[in-house]
């Protein structure tokens, strides 16, 4: 047994004992699809450093590489859009903007995607190509289609797919426009976030199929849905609670802040609802439902801690300070930010603060609606 089939091995026995591995058909692609043929250019892994996130290259001939390759983890693959691991030596302290996701949350939406024999699948972010390389052993390279928007990543993961066996359809282009002349598919999968699910993917997915993407915002918060496509053209379906975080598609992603607006103009109040409620992940999601263009940073001025929210759109923005046992805000701009943030909070909290698995996702051509079953 190669040292790589054992690790195959063991990688899939973890996943099946964590839960995400259910059947026996995506148990055998995972102990079939070698990861590391994937990674064949390194990965970046997290620095210790203090201050800002560093990262740092790991490459094929280094000790540890292989190991590292087979665990239950992300693996950065691409910074600032353009730097691969062989490009640098030492730290970088760039966003990463291409990783290949841990295997375990790969496997457990191929599971959720509840594919058939004979089901085509368009996949949305190609990324190292592992999860296609297990779509076409499942289903076969015929029936698989998958978009990256980066030409260089694409590239890289044909080969590796070359190189492991499959040879599936793959696109260089917007995965949000998808692949409108392979339509229609029987499932679509992203894995990259999106703010909203394009309605070309409804479009492009039959009757009764099913689209399984994640749900984000800029404020941080995440979640699986998993919809399925009406005879009307409708495409309707509810989020799975688990906090799933992707990179966002990159013509989703939020807008340069630029310069900041001043924060001493405005109408300040109290509010019962201040940004410390934010850091519970689903008072978050419901936030940036209501202002769903709104940035959020931390500063500290004169002293103090403040947390502003901006809309770059509209240049709308609101301040919070916590002054004892109070949060007061501050807002400017054409649309009240928090206003908008706090009565959506309230209503959510009036209907019993319902899970995010409870929350229904509806996109139609005219646009994507997100809510809650009110109490």
């Amino acid at each position: 047994m190669s040292d790589d089939k054992g690790l195959r091995l063991a990688l899939a026995e973890r996943l099946a004992v964590d839960g995400h591995l259910r059947t026996e058909p995506w148990r055998a692609a995972v102990e079939s699809v070698p990861r590391h043929a994937f990674l064949h250019s390194g990965y970046f892994e997290r620095t210790d450093s203090p201050g800002p996130t560093g990262w740092r290259p790991v490459l094929p001939d280094e000790p540890g590489w292989l190991d590292g390759c087979y665990q239950d983890t992300s693996l950065v693959t691409q910074i600032a859009g353009t730097i691969s691991p062989r490009d640098i030596r030492g730290e970088i302290l760039r966003e990463p903007t291409s990783s290949s996701t841990l295997p375990g949350l790969v496997v457990r939406m191929l599971e959720d995607l509840q594919v058939e024999d004979g089901n085509r699948v368009l996949e949305i972010g190609t990324g190292t190509g592992y999860s296609t390389g297990l779509l076409c052993h499942r289903l076969g390279e015929d029936l698989v289609t998958s978009m990256e928007v980066d030409p260089g990543v694409s590239n890289r993961a044909r080969a590796a797919l070359g190189h492991s066996g499959y040879a599936p359809l793959l696109i260089a282009g917007d995965g949000l426009a998808g692949h409108p002349d392979g339509a229609p598919y029987d499932r679509l999968i992203a894995t990259c976030a999106v703010t909203e699910l394009p309605y070309t993917w409804v479009e492009q997915t039959r009757p009764g199929g099913v689209i399984l993407a994640t749900l984000a915002g800029w404020l941080g918060s995440s979640e699986l849905a998993r919809l399925t496509v009406g005879e009307d053209g409708t495409a309707r379906g509810t989020l799975f609670a688990g906090q799933v975080s992707f990179m966002i598609a990159r013509s989703q992603m939020p807008p340069p802040l630029g310069l900041l607006p001043d924060t001493d103009d405005g109408d300040e109040r109290k509010t019962l609802v201040g940004a410390d409620d934010l850091e519970d992940w689903n008072t978050r999601f419901v936030a940036q439902i209501a202002a769903p263009h709104a940035q959020l940073l931390t500063l500290t001025r004169d002293g103090r801690t403040e947390h502003l929210l901006v809309d770059v759109d509209d240049g709308s923005w609101a301040v919070l300070v916590h002054r004892g046992e109070t949060w007061t805000v501050r807002q400017g701009g054409p649309v009240a930010l928090w206003d908008q943030i706090e009565r959506a909070v309230h209503l959510w909290e009036a209907a019993g603060s319902p899970g995010l698995d409870q929350f229904e996702v509806t996109v139609t051509p005219e646009g994507q609606t997100v809510g809650w079953p009110k109490g």
